[in-house]
């Protein structure tokens, strides 16, 4: 029997209750991102269906996007990495699929650990 979606599992311990639900999302996502891929070939993965930009690119895409937000969430201004990365989302490098569910679960990681630390996660705000 499959899970249910992480929200329905309850409370992740170390998150402040007001960013339960962004914990919760980024941990779904990683789930889907983890379950998706991975059944996908190469050739599949990078595959453009008529205009649409392949299931690669948006999951390169999404990797470089949460950098980006809590970048900016932190009060910051993107670095010189972070600018190249956002040039070359668009290129069709090909990664594969256990590059890209890495490189994801990585970006989620990433994220997760600063959600705790957010000046949101006072109960009091």
């Amino acid at each position: 029997m499959a899970q249910p979606e992480v929200w329905l599992r309850g409370p992740l311990p170390g998150i402040p209750d007001l960013l339960q639900p962004v914990a919760h999302s980024l941990l779904q996502c990683r789930e889907e991102v983890e379950g998706t891929p991975p059944s996908l070939t190469a050739e599949l993965i990078w595959r453009r269906v008529g205009v649409a930009a392949t299931v690669g690119y948006h999951v390169r895409h999404a990797i470089g996007s949460l950098d980006r937000l809590f970048t900016y969430a932190r009060g910051e201004t993107l670095s010189t990495a972070q600018l190249a990365w956002l040039a070359g989302e668009s290129n069709e490098a090909r990664s594969d699929a256990s590059e890209l569910v890495a490189g994801f679960a990585a970006a989620v990681d990433a994220a997760l650990a600063q959600v705790p630390q957010s000046r949101y996660g006072d109960s009091s705000v």
